[in-house]
């Protein structure tokens, strides 16, 4: 079995791949060879966090997959990552364990393809403006498939710890050579944008449906278990939705569960899943003014698409240390 670290999985893999290995994967769940079993969460509610079992398997990827991931939105304040996770790989035919990941890394590149493909699909072909709402390790890879799929060349970025914000803003302007600031509100990063992003783990509102200018997309990937909440109830009622799982939104998202509670909203209010429009079973955008919502719960399958390029290349690359089970 090979065992591969954080810094290992990161040498491997880069977003263009990740979101043509999570497009694909999307496009094999909606065409029926995928399999994807519901994941479990269980809540440590005591220590306000959650665990995750994510199973997954790709025929035409040739890939099964096991994730056990945590998130604890507390360990910000304990100066630790809010999310852990490793990823175990199994041979399709066998059965047999053949990797075990640091799954952190894939688990933000993979979220942030999934964005990525959303965006191809439903944001504005002219989007030049991005605005980010929360600074943390997912908003750089949410900026980086953002990048990877359209014409933005600004970014105004808010962080409830400004000193994130600005950091994000100079790290964005040296790796991607784009123009970037840090502002003083989730307002001002909000409006006058093409794309927007909330990458937060708040469990209040932090995007107000108000501030939202006709065309926005928005990629909303926070989700720090029950209770979290990042977009209000006018955001959800006034954007087209797609989701990459209708049943997972429904049932773990209060960004949905509250305004369907309020009668803002009907479970119908969801446009699409994301594999149907890539099938062309649905149109994405259809108008510059739709304002467009893409809401991400994080499917294992795209875990799966990514983890199979990361032990693909560790092997080619002779990365990794292997060991007897």
């Amino acid at each position: 079995m090979l065992i591969l670290s954080e810094k290992e999985v990161a040498a491997t893999v880069d977003m263009e791949e990740a979101i043509s290995a999570v497009e694909k994967a999307f496009l094999e769940l909606e065409e029926g060879s995928a399999q994807q079993p519901p994941r479990t969460v269980m809540e440590i509610s005591e220590c306000k966090g959650s665990i995750l079992f994510m199973p997954s398997y790709l025929r035409e990827g040739s890939v099964v997959l096991a994730k056990i991931v945590s998130i604890y939105g507390e360990n910000v304040k304990r100066g630790l990552p809010t999310l852990h996770s490793a990823i175990i790989l199994c041979d399709p035919e066998t059965g047999e364990i053949r990797c075990l990941m640091n799954g952190n890394y894939v688990t933000a590149i993979r979220t942030g393809a999934g964005s990525g493909v959303a965006t191809k699909y439903l944001a504005r072909k002219d989007s030049e403006v991005c605005g980010i709402i929360g600074a943390g390790a997912q908003a750089w890879t949410q900026l980086w498939a953002v990048l990877t799929v359209s014409k933005v060349n600004h970014v105004k970025v808010y962080d409830i710890v400004r000193e994130k914000a600005v950091e994000f803003a100079k790290r964005a302007m040296e790796r991607f050579e784009i123009t970037a600031e840090a502002t003083d509100s989730a307002e001002e990063a909000s409006r006058n944008v093409g794309i927007l992003v909330t990458a937060t783990t708040s469990r209040v509102p932090v995007l107000r449906g108000e501030w939202l200018a006709p065309g926005t997309h928005i990629n909303s990937i926070g989700w720090m278990g029950a209770g979290s909440r990042e977009l209000d109830s006018e955001t959800v009622a006034r954007a087209k939705v797609v989701v990459d799982n209708r049943e997972a939104v429904l049932s773990e998202i209060c960004d949905f569960t509250t305004p369907i509670a309020e009668g803002k909203i009907t479970e119908n209010h969801i446009y699409a899943e994301l594999g149907e429009i890539i099938a062309g079973k649905k149109l994405g955008r259809t108008g510059e003014e739709e304002i467009t919502l893409w809401k991400s719960v994080g499917q294992s399958i795209q875990d799966a698409a990514v983890a199979k390029i990361v032990y693909l290349k560790a092997l080619k690359k002779g990365l990794g240390t292997d060991i007897e089970l």
